[in-house]
């Protein structure tokens, strides 16, 4: 838990655009050095979020503070905006070299030449562009095009930076790179960051709190462990990638250990529930063994079904497993996993999983 002071606060925010409403959020802070990712599908509302937040998009109704101080005058806008940054996806770099691009903000500031070099060369360092001082900005590849763009965010200093999909555009390998050295150095500086993203990966890197948006609102907010793991409901368990997305009926609940029938099989679970209820029953992918023999009697697993493999696919650095236990399971395994167990299509196997690993939804 940050127990340090809202450096932002937002309260009964809604933006119209074209008389039609797309954000409504009735509270949303950031603390002093936190980093919140904002994680949503593409047309959820982020970037109208963010460019409200950067005061560059007017709200319909309700406020923005900063430290305590409402956002809703010139002279209050003016001070707001000297205290922040923001990255878009696209650069949109000056057509002059890196080293003027960096320092635009510095010379805005009047901050003189000497003083001006020292930053501008500190912070091209950080992000491993300082042999690219004097290079055109025209003559720049994506990711140091972003570099440059990071750099120059980062050398007024700001006391927070908003960052609306800064690294969409780029390759992996680049992204990578990029998410790494970002997370450093948003520790290092202390520097309060909002990033809206819809790559979870990208936002469990970097984020101390997450928040998941869709049609404009916030529909869960939490540390990266709660919102993954125990997602508020469909669309959340969804999006961050609990591909296990089930339908079962209760049949008991004793100490807080719900059984719920599933395909035919009885599943353990904690949870809380009405014998007959229908539920929700959410299980992330890694948190399945799989195993060709049956290991009841071995594993502390409350939860073991008999199934059959139906097809393995590659995804690079893992392999997904689709199985049949009377109702569609996903699994992820390593590849060596997969060669040590011979799986193959038709194969029998079996799934473990806890009972603390399965997060249950009720409906509403």
């Amino acid at each position: 838990m940050n127990d340090a002071p809202n450096f932002l606060e937002v309260e009964q925010l809604t933006v119209a655009r074209g008389g039609v409403p797309v954000i409504d959020i009735p509270r949303l802070s950031l603390a002093e050095g936190e980093v919140l990712s904002l994680i949503g599908p593409n047309g959820s509302g982020k970037s109208t979020l963010m460019l409200t937040l950067a005061t560059l998009l007017p709200p319909t109704g309700g406020r923005i503070r900063c430290r305590g101080e409402a956002i809703d005058s010139d002279r209050a806008r003016f001070a707001y905006r000297r205290r922040l940054a923001m990255v878009f996806q696209e650069p949109l770099l000056f057509d002059t070299t890196v080293f003027e691009n960096v320092a635009a903000g510095l010379k805005i500031r009047r901050m003189t030449r000497g003083e001006i070099r020292s930053r501008v060369m500190e912070t091209l360092e950080l992000f491993s562009m300082a042999g690219f001082a004097e290079r055109s900005a025209s003559k720049l590849s994506g990711g140091e095009s972003q570099r440059t763009s990071l750099a120059r965010a980062f050398a007024i200093r700001p006391e927070m930076i908003l960052l609306d999909e800064p690294f969409a555009a780029l390759d992996a390998p680049t992204r990578l790179a990029l998410t790494t050295d970002l997370e450093r150095i948003l520790t290092e500086t202390g520097t309060a960051a909002i990033v809206a993203t819809h790559d979870q990966l990208e936002a469990l890197r970097l984020s101390t709190r997450m928040a998941v948006i869709n049609r404009g609102a916030i529909v869960q907010g939490g540390t990266p462990a709660e919102v993954m793991n125990r997602p508020a409901n469909e669309f959340v368990a969804s999006f961050v990638g609990m591909e296990n997305v089930l339908t079962g009926t209760v049949l008991a609940c004793s100490q807080s250990v719900a059984t719920v029938s599933l395909g035919g099989h009885a599943i353990e679970l904690v949870g809380q529930a009405e014998p007959g209820e229908s539920v929700i029953f959410c299980l992330r992918p890694e948190n399945i063994a799989i195993s060709t023999t049956d290991p009841a009697g071995v594993t502390s697993a409350r939860n073991v079904i008999r199934a059959v493999v139906r097809k393995v696919i590659p995804m690079g650095i893992y392999n997904k497993i689709e199985i049949d236990c009377g109702f569609p399971l996903v699994a992820y395994l390593t590849s060596q996993s997969i060669d040590h167990l011979h799986l193959d299509p038709g194969k029998t196997v079996y799934a473990s999983f806890k009972a603390t690993a399965v997060h249950l939804l009720r409906r509403d």
